[in-house]
């Protein structure tokens, strides 16, 4: 079992950068591939970022790359989100979700129905 929760998230204006992290409580934190994804208002949840079990692996939506970078910390149980130059459209609630993956290819772990746990999710707002 694991179990998430995110932090970081706030209220900024457009341009502006927040760092997400999400720890995870659970034995063998490596062994699991993490994802971030979003909901905005009055849309369905998106992939945003994901990252092997070894950090050797990363995979980005096209909405995000070269803004957003997604990196671990596994002696820390940890996860991590920099956003920068975020724009209105990045308004949403953004969850890290956890899956047990071995590869240090990142190409499949976009779809969000292969991730087993979840956290709560951390609101972020940005102002235009």
């Amino acid at each position: 079992q694991v179990q998430l929760a995110e932090s970081g998230g706030g209220l900024v204006q457009a341009g502006g950068s927040l760092r997400l992290s999400c720890a995870a409580s659970g034995r063998a934190f490596g062994n699991y591939a993490m994802g971030w994804f979003r909901q905005g208002p009055g849309k369905e949840r998106e992939f945003v970022a994901a990252i092997t079990g070894s950090g050797g692996g990363t995979n980005y939506a096209d909405s995000v790359k070269g803004r957003f970078t997604v990196s671990r910390d596994n002696a820390k149980n940890a996860v991590y989100l920099q956003m920068n130059s975020l724009k209105p459209e990045d308004t949403a609630v953004y969850s890290c979700a956890a899956r047990v993956w071995f590869s240090d290819s990142a190409t499949v772990l976009s779809n969000l129905h292969t991730y087993n746990y979840w956290g709560q999710g951390t609101q972020v707002t940005v102002s235009s």
